[in-house]
């Protein structure tokens, strides 16, 4: 079999594994007992760690010139943790087992997708093609292990996770290898990057955006199961979220138009307000897991339209740069935050309160994208990109 099945079989199983702990480590640390306000205090210092270890296991990977290598260290060590993460009940152990997966597991993630951005190339096939298995498996993934938590209860987890885990390991040994190829982020260019105040308000406009979104990806399913559902229609509810955004990523090259990018941005931010404006109003858990349908407009379409209005307004040699300030702002500083206020207001205003605050947040998102679009909109340089 050719190394690049391997790669896409990868992607199914990573993402999957990733759908186990990002999705549903809320859930099951709900059931456990713990409050919210302790929920938030383990995923928030989980996202602190991961702003340290991916650009660890990305020099280390860089230093020993291999990508795979790498990635099977970061499984085996992944599998075992995650699997007895998910037979833990104590909250010492909790917090110790999910702060060394999130040291193992998430550096997987950027790791995985330069693997798979050259290996495409290498082969002559499209990014996208790598990337929709990955999309696939957090979906299916997803419907599964809320049913596996209804019919066998939580203990399936640490099973489940196993599982998945062996499988890829071995599927491991057959990706092909490559060299890490970007450069690290230092402080010199961290500071060139944000010399151009353009740059620096639309990176202010993603955090206000993002911190929304990321409070409801750690609380929707804790939100379920306060309104009465069960681990299912969590499940369910990650399932239509995550399969929405399958054919918005695919068909990105018809909807992406250049110069457009912060009208689509608006767009999105629109439809942020009206999600979470009605979460809050829902009574019905099965009309909420409906509701995520709305994710088709909102997650996929503002961060594609993010990566090209970056990429757009900033020289060619800090792209890098811009994608790796880009995903760390979006997927680490906004999760911590989201983390620790998103546990603090839920325990103590409840969760339509909650997603109230978090509409009135996206508003302001969505204010602000209005502004930028006044002063930046029709700044264009001569080359053809904006300009501050």
């Amino acid at each position: 079999m050719r190394p690049i099945y391997f790669l896409r079989m990868y992607n199914f199983l990573y993402f999957a594994l990733l759908a186990m702990f990002i999705s549903f480590l809320p859930v099951y640390l709900d059931a456990q007992g713990l409050p919210t306000t302790k929920i938030g205090l383990i995923i928030g210092t989980g996202g602190i760690i991961t702003i340290f270890a991916q650009p660890l296991w990305g020099m280390i990977s860089d230093r020993t010139k291999t990508i795979k290598k790498i990635i099977v260290l970061l499984t085996v060590c992944s599998t075992v943790l995650g699997t007895f993460l998910y037979a833990s009940g104590s909250f010492i152990v909790l917090l110790v087992f999910t702060m060394l997966l999130y040291f193992f597991l998430m550096p997987l993630d950027p790791l995985t997708e330069s693997l798979n951005f050259q290996a495409a190339e290498a082969s002559g096939v499209s990014y996208g093609s790598m990337r929709t298995f990955g999309a696939v498996g957090y979906a299916v993934m997803s419907l599964a292990v809320g049913y596996a938590m209804l019919y066998l209860g939580l203990g399936s987890l640490a099973l489940l996770f196993a599982g998945i885990g062996v499988i890829s390991l071995l599927v491991c040994l057959g990706l092909p290898d490559a060299p890490v190829t970007g450069k690290p982020v230092t402080l010199k260019s961290l500071r060139s990057f944000l010399s151009y105040g353009e740059t620096l308000w639309f990176l202010v406009l993603i955090f206000i955006t993002a911190v929304p979104q990321r409070i409801n990806d750690t609380y929707l399913g804790v939100y379920i199961r306060q309104l009465g559902g069960g681990s299912e229609l969590v499940g369910q509810a990650w399932f239509l979220a995550a399969g929405s955004e399958i054919l918005v990523f695919a068909l990105s090259f018809w909807w992406l138009r250049r110069g457009k990018e912060l009208m689509i941005i608006s767009f999105a931010g629109a439809f942020y307000v009206i999600r979470f404006f009605l979460s809050a109003w829902i009574t019905d858990p099965q009309v909420l897991v409906l509701l995520q349908l709305l994710q088709t407009f909102t997650f996929p379409v503002f961060y594609t339209a993010a990566i090209q209005y970056l990429y757009r307004i900033v020289p060619e040699e800090w792209r890098a740069t811009g994608q790796t300030v880009l995903a760390l702002l979006f997927f680490g500083v906004s999760g911590i935050v989201a983390s620790y206020l998103g546990g603090w207001l839920f325990e103590a205003l409840g969760g339509r309160s909650l997603y109230l605050l978090i509409s009135g947040m996206s508003f302001a998102g969505l204010l602000f994208s209005f502004v930028l679009q006044r002063v930046y909109g029709t700044q264009m340089r001569t080359d053809g990109t904006t300009g501050s």
